[in-house]
């Protein structure tokens, strides 16, 4: 499975940003996708994810009524709306993917920086 990213760079606090991640590769399904990341010096959290059977989401106390994750129609694409983000969500941002049969998947990370 490859996971490819896009949509990171600058913004000042209280912008928006929206990540995606395309999924492509993979001849099972994905059973959770989802977003951590990792900022200089810190370990890698996780966000947000989505099951792929139904939807459902999961969040961060950090950044729930902040972030929404969704996906595509295609259920292989998915999105990370950043609203009112601050200083402190500057970080790479990884999209991950765990398979049906248990194969966890990185992407290569989008580097988002919040000013102040």
């Amino acid at each position: 499975v490859q996971l490819v990213e896009s949509g990171g760079g600058l913004v000042e606090t209280g912008g928006s940003l929206r990540l995606s991640c395309a999924a492509s590769g993979s001849s099972s399904s994905l059973e959770v996708m989802g977003w951590w990341r990792q900022a200089p010096g810190k370990q890698r959290e996780l966000v947000a994810t989505i099951i792929g059977r139904d939807g459902t989401t999961n969040y961060a106390d950090s950044v729930k009524g902040r972030f929404t994750v969704s996906r595509g129609n295609d259920k292989n694409t998915i999105y990370l709306q950043m609203n009112a983000l601050k200083p402190e969500d500057t970080a790479i941002y990884y999209c991950h993917a765990v398979t049906e049969r248990a194969l966890a998947y990185w992407g290569q990370g989008t580097q988002v920086t919040v000013s102040s």
